[in-house]
């Protein structure tokens, strides 16, 4: 499988929540508060929502659209596979 456009986006994102999800831990380990780590946790959920969301889009304007225009599969089939990657949204 080729690398997307998106991926190296996708990357970026991971890592940088990554970071946040270390400096948590750290967070815990000093006792800081509950808001101030229930913050950092929510804007990791949302990076990593945003990542999954760029992935599935990624995956549906690309993979599927090339494997349709290509005859790799029918419409059918990319419909059923744009379904089952859509319940990730």
């Amino acid at each position: 499988m080729n690398m997307h456009s998106s991926h190296p986006d996708i990357i970026k994102r991971l890592k940088r929540a990554e970071g946040h999800l270390r400096s948590i831990v750290t967070m815990l380990e000093k006792e800081r508060s509950c808001l101030e780590i229930a913050q950092q946790l929510q804007a990791v959920e949302k990076a990593v929502c945003n990542a999954k969301k760029l992935l599935v889009h990624d995956h549906i304007d690309h993979c599927l659209e090339d494997a349709v225009h290509s005859g790799a599969q029918s419409a059918d089939d990319a419909i059923q596979a744009c379904k089952a990657i859509s319940k990730f949204l």
